[in-house]
């Protein structure tokens, strides 16, 4: 149960542009229960996760947020080299949008309640800032969380005299150690709103207060927040982070009738059992949006996606993702060929340990019982 008299936090991990599963969660609990969001004490974040935390605290529709999203992929996409050729940087693109977007009082909104993850270059220390004097202070904050090295440049932009680098590098989720942050990750792991694996993991890496397990589906994560997927893969992460996000506020028991506005979360359920009996109400319309994004997600977002796949023409040309896939992949094969193995061999000699201390205290029993009679 969710105590609504303690204060609270958010906090989202770094993950390039896997940010889009955010901003499907994000619209699921606005959705269904928008003070969870509003009435939180601080909105935290490293690298693109700040980028999100910043646009809910100032007030930037997190639709337009997505068209951010869906654009620098785009736009990525276009290059054969994606976001390592010369004529693109993404950190050019990001200043360029929140000068765009932020409104004019955007610091001040933002002060004392954004809080963003900076790693400083000097010494490698992590850095949280959480007062800002100017909008244009607040921008530095921000490009300087999300500059990582190599991938957006060689030459760290610099906040107050000081060269700053990606926040999640030192701290890639801010106030996790407060009992009360509700933590959001992209990554299956131990975050409130995350992928939920049904593999067995036997390894987690745990790094800059992020658990991340060591499975596949995880490779495929990390590999496309550096390297953008299709539109249609961007749309069914975001419709993940929905789902997710529901399945959170349902254990949470947070989908009281109090919180809920005029849709229900009945109506998401009686979706999901459409989906599964086969029914496609829709078929004829928007083709190139999956039917179960299509669904779920809220109107402002479908539209947005829906334009985006429609407009994709990469015909499957960008080819870093697909080899650096299947290179990670081959990888992780034998990786979790040998955690199955040691899962069966650790249940096999737990089986054979228990079979042979009960059989032993048979025995032992049964001697003690012969001993009595004679």
């Amino acid at each position: 149960m969710f105590n609504w008299d303690e204060e609270w936090n958010i906090s989202f991990a770094g993950c390039g542009f896997r940010s889009i599963y955010y901003l499907g969660s994000l619209s699921c609990i606005l959705q269904q229960v928008p003070q969870l969001v509003h009435g939180a004490s601080k909105i935290c974040g490293a690298s693109s996760g700040c980028l999100v935390a910043a646009a809910v605290t100032v007030g930037i529709p997190i639709e337009q947020f997505c068209v951010d999203v869906l654009t620098m992929a785009k736009a990525a996409r276009k290059h054969t080299l994606g976001v390592f050729h010369p004529t693109f940087s993404l950190l050019r693109i990001v200043r360029h949008s929140l000068l765009e977007k932020l409104p004019a009082d955007a610091h001040l909104r933002a002060s004392g309640k954004l809080c963003v993850s900076l790693t400083r270059l000097a010494d490698g220390k992590n850095v949280l800032v959480s007062e800002f004097d100017s909008r244009e202070e607040l921008i530095q904050v921000l490009t300087c969380s999300c500059f990582f090295p190599v991938y957006c440049g060689f030459i760290p932009p610099s906040y107050r005299g000081v060269h700053y680098v990606d926040g999640a590098l030192s701290n890639n989720m801010p106030l996790f150690e407060q009992r009360n942050t509700i933590t959001f990750a992209p990554f299956s792991g131990e975050s409130d709103i995350c992928p939920r694996e049904g593999t067995f993991n036997f390894f987690e890496v745990h790094y800059g207060n992020i658990s991340i397990q060591v499975n596949t589906g995880n490779v495929h994560r990390i590999c496309t927040s550096f390297l953008p997927p299709k539109p249609e893969k961007l749309a069914e992460i975001c419709h993940n982070g929905y789902m997710d996000a529901l399945r959170f506020l349902r254990e949470r028991d947070l989908l009281g009738l109090q919180h809920l506005p005029s849709s229900s979360v009945a109506e998401t359920f009686k979706t999901e059992k459409t989906l599964l009996n086969g029914q496609n109400p829709h078929k004829e319309d928007h083709w190139w949006l999956d039917l179960k994004v299509e669904e779920n997600l809220p109107v402002s977002f479908k539209k947005v996606l829906c334009v985006a796949c429609r407009d994709d023409q990469d015909g499957g040309k960008f080819l870093p993702v697909k080899v650096v896939m299947y290179l990670l992949t081959l990888l992780m094969l034998p990786i979790e060929l040998a955690v199955l193995l040691t899962k069966r061999l650790l249940t096999s000699t737990t089986d054979l340990c228990r079979q042979t201390w009960c059989s032993g205290g048979k025995d032992s029993s049964r001697a003690a019982q012969q001993r009595q009679v004679l």
